[in-house]
C-alpha cells in the first residue's frame, strides 16, 4: 500500500510529528515557569536581549509555549498551534540566534535548530493532526480542512504574529541603568 494521506503509516508519522513538537515546546514553557530563574529570571533575560518589558514578554512566551505545546500534543487546532511555534522560533532567530550564524554548535547557538522547528511546524500545520488527533474527532474550524488554507494560516499567523511582536516590543541596544 502506498504512503498516502489515508494510510496508517502516514497518520502515525503525523502523530509523531505533532506530539514531539508539542512536548518539546511544552517543556520549554514549563522550564520558563518552574526551572532555573523561573519567570523572574526569564523576564530579566528578555530585558537583556531587548524584549521589553521583560516581565510581560516572559509571561507571553511561557504561556504561548505551554498553550502551543498542549494543543500540538493533543492534535487540537494544529494549524493555529503550529503558527504559534513558527512565531516563537522566528522571534528567537531574530532576537538571539541570527548573529551566531547557521550552526547550532556555534557560540551562542545559530539558527539551525529554530529554522528546522519552523519548517517542521509548517509541515505539521499544513498536514494537520491526522487520524490520531482531537482535530480528527471533531472539526472545530472547517477552514483548516483544505491544506492550502492551513498553510496560509500557519505562515500568515506565524510570521505575522512574530512581526507584530517584534515591532511592538523588540528594542535591542543598551539597557538604561537607574
Amino acid at each position: 500500500m502506498p504512503f498516502t494521506s489515508g494510510s496508517t503509516s502516514f497518520n502515525v508519522v503525523l502523530l509523531l510529528l505533532h506530539v514531539s513538537l508539542g512536548l518539546m515546546i511544552l517543556a520549554h514553557g514549563y522550564a520558563k515557569v518552574f526551572r532555573g530563574g523561573k519567570l523572574a529570571g526569564t523576564a530579566g533575560w528578555f530585558d537583556s536581549i531587548g524584549m521589553r518589558p521583560g516581565k510581560i514578554n516572559a509571561y507571553m512566551a511561557a504561556g504561548t509555549e505551554i498553550g502551543v505545546g498542549i494543543l500540538l500534543t493533543l492534535g487540537l487546532l494544529v494549524p493555529l498551534a503550529a503558527a504559534g511555534l513558527v512565531a516563537l522560533m522566528t522571534v528567537a532567530i531574530v532576537t538571539v540566534h541570527r548573529k551566531n550564524g547557521f550552526f547550532v554548535y556555534n557560540a551562542g547557538q545559530g539558527i539551525e535548530y529554530c529554522l528546522m522547528l519552523i519548517i517542521m511546524s509548517i509541515a505539521a500545520g499544513t498536514l494537520g493532526g491526522g487520524k490520531y488527533s482531537l482535530d480528527h474527532v471533531h472539526t472545530f474550524v472547517t477552514w483548516f480542512n483544505t491544506p492550502a488554507h492551513a498553510l496560509l494560516t500557519v505562515v500568515g499567523v506565524g510570521f505575522g504574529g512574530a512581526f507584530l511582536q517584534l515591532a511592538g516590543v523588540y528594542r535591542p541596544g543598551k539597557v538604561e541603568q537607574k
